[in-house]
């Protein structure tokens, strides 16, 4: 819009997402549009404004995937005002001043609209730029073009219909065009697919230099997130729910389609194919490696080769991930626990806990679910079992901890740490003690663990201690797609494509699974499940999928997304937040306590536009129940 560029002043970023000296970059001091394109370093600059909106997905207070739902609890003491994925976690969501309110940037969300405003006038001004290359160009518009398509779907995944912003209005547009409406699930959709579609062929299959332009747009990062988008929409929250039947806007258009169409997990599958071949075509591939220090068992090397996938800032398997290493520098703080004695007052944080509800989650040894393998002793899953020698890579030999902590998967042992549980920081070994009065018990306000689990998955195996400040942090990027989740998405989309499971559905699974040191579905459930033929209906593979996401994407998350749209949040986040008594003297600690009772309601799904929105514009409809 030509009309707006002397008329209004360019929004000026106070702080980047981002480390790396390429999108560190913001305009400063401009004055008007026409400023912001006057050359090409003007227009880059403005390129890096259009980046900052992303959310800081490695902040545990502002990633509503990785704090607002079930797999993390923090302790009353460290939860503050502040603190906005906890505090939805608690049931502390509202109309007033929603938490982490994306919409209109208030809560430490940043406003996703704004951000659309501003790609929208990279769009529309960028051709001002003189010195621009004809490929810069084509790759830059194809950057903020998949930007706009993200902003669209993070509030879409957020607030379900959204306005879509297809150009900034003038400023001179009257008060009933500004009154925008929200628009119907299947076409936010259609239109964030477009956007990528249009962005795709214009982007490289892989950045000439990772140490310059790490965190910039390529092909897989777009045909994976479109996937992602696709998948989401197909899904039940999205595809045919009738749940939101009552949704209807003032002129009496229906937000919500109402009928399932199983042509759009063909759709998801396509996508994610064509993401998968494209990532492959880019060298990317599953993480199936470690360099080791030492001389360790090749069962402790499978553990280091799963931490690393998440934490090596050179991983093979990661599509996209945020670079601003901050935050991955914090999250180590909180999650890894005292292990050493320091003579730091402050060392750790420590209070990132797992739940006991995720500890039960991953599989056994044999690939299966705990309470469906019938060598595992599930009924007394809390009673005290002695460590042997030969299980000295993952529990303290002659130590006793709970049965639930033998016998368990790879990635058990690579994501949670537990008490008497073996740690290994290349090439040393180091033990975690969590009862009362111990090591990784509490130290100052705040500091502790509330279930007496920790995340050990957030870091990586290179990562050292010390005595002054415990942690030698290691960075890296906190992966916001890698090529796992892709692999599993495929599976997905396949098993509801089909009538019933075939060998493609199966081939994507087993290769995540391979990688875990596990059998494949088909072969794992016949051998050692009770429901043994659970691999060959559709149903049964559906239930397996779901577990296997929510295991292989533990602590990234994604588990908060997915039981979203899947329909499962009431079921999972209205249990008990659990783990042991971390008050208990000795052996007292391992008694299961209830720390919360959450209260997930069907309005939780979507979040509530803010109720001052909704007076100014009575034209958008407010979320059901809010």
């Amino acid at each position: 819009m030509k009309n707006i560029k002397h008329s209004i002043t360019v929004l000026l970023i106070l702080f980047t997402a981002f480390s790396c000296d390429y999108l560190d970059v913001v305009p400063d001091n401009v004055a008007t549009i026409d400023d912001a394109f006057v050359d090409k370093a003007s227009a880059e600059k403005f390129l890096a404004t259009c980046y900052s909106y992303l959310p800081n997905f490695g902040d545990p207070w502002i990633n509503s995937g990785i704090g607002s739902g079930d797999e993390v609890w923090f302790n009353e003491e460290i939860v503050g005002s502040n603190f906005n994925s906890a505090l939805i976690a608690r049931g502390l969501q509202n109309t007033n001043d929603p938490h982490l309110n994306f919409w209109d940037g208030r809560m430490r969300g940043k406003s996703m609209y704004i951000a659309i405003r501003d790609c929208n006038i990279f769009l529309e001004e960028i051709d001002n730029a003189p010195d621009l290359t004809g490929t810069e160009k084509a790759r830059w518009i194809a950057e903020v073009k998949f930007l706009k398509a993200y902003y669209h779907f993070w509030l879409f995944k957020s607030y379900g219909p959204i306005p879509i912003i297809r150009e900034n209005l003038p400023i001179y547009t009257n008060t009933e065009d500004v009154q925008v409406y929200r628009d119907p699930v299947d076409d936010v959709v259609s239109y964030i697919v477009e956007l990528i579609d249009e962005a795709t062929p214009d982007l490289p299959l892989r950045l000439s230099s990772e140490a310059i332009e790490l965190g910039r747009i390529t092909q897989p990062i777009a045909l994976a997130m479109k996937a992602r988008v696709l998948a989401t929409a197909a899904s039940p929250l999205f595809n045919g729910n009738t749940d939101y039947a009552s949704v209807v806007d003032n002129r009496g258009i229906s937000l919500f389609n109402q009928s399932y169409d199983p042509a759009k997990w063909q759709l998801a599958a396509d996508a994610a194919k064509a993401a998968i071949d494209t990532a492959m075509a880019a060298n990317h591939s599953l993480v199936t490696e470690y360099r080791t220090k030492s001389d360790i068992s090749p069962e402790l090397e499978r553990e280091c080769v799963i931490r690393s996938i998440f934490t090596d800032r050179n991983s093979t398997e990661l599509l996209w991930g945020s670079t601003d290493f901050r935050f991955t520098q914090g999250y180590q703080r909180m999650c890894v626990p005292l292990m050493i004695q320091v003579t730091s007052s402050n060392p750790v944080s420590q209070f990132y806990a797992s739940t006991l509800r995720m500890a039960e989650l991953f599989y056994t040894k044999n690939g299966v679910p705990i309470d469906e393998d019938v060598d595992f002793n599930y009924v007394n899953r809390y009673e005290l079992r002695t460590a042997v020698t030969e299980e000295s890579d993952f529990i303290r030999s002659g130590e006793q901890t709970a049965v639930l902590h033998f016998d368990r998967e790879a990635r058990f042992y690579a994501s949670i740490a537990f008490d008497r549980g073996t740690y290994f920081m290349d090439p040393t070994y180091y033990y975690v003690q969590t009862r009362q009065g111990e090591l990784a018990t509490k130290r100052n306000q705040g500091e502790f663990s509330a279930t007496g689990y920790f995340v050990k998955k957030l870091i990586n195996p290179n990562s050292a201690l010390n005595t002054n400040t415990m942690l030698a942090y290691y960075e890296y990027p906190f992966p916001i797609i890698r090529l796992a989740d892709v692999f599993l998405l495929y599976a997905e989309a396949l098993n509801e494509v089909k009538s019933t499971p075939d060998a493609e559905v199966y081939e994507y699974i087993d290769m995540v699974r391979e990688r875990a040191g596990l059998d494949g579905v088909v072969e794992s459930w016949a051998n050692y499940s009770s429901q043994p033929d659970k691999p060959t209906t559709k149903e049964g593979m559906r239930e397996i999928i779901k577990q296997e996401r929510l295991i292989e994407l533990a602590f990234e998350g994604q588990r908060f997304w997915d039981l979203r749209r899947w329909k499962d949040a009431e079921n999972y986040m209205n249990q008990p937040i659990r783990g042991w008594n971390i008050n208990g003297a000795g052996l007292g600690f391992y008694n299961v306590t209830t720390i919360f009772t959450p209260s997930y309601d069907f309005k939780d799904y979507l979040w509530p536009i803010r109720e001052e929105e909704i007076v100014k514009n009575p034209n958008l409809v407010q979320n059901p129940g809010w």
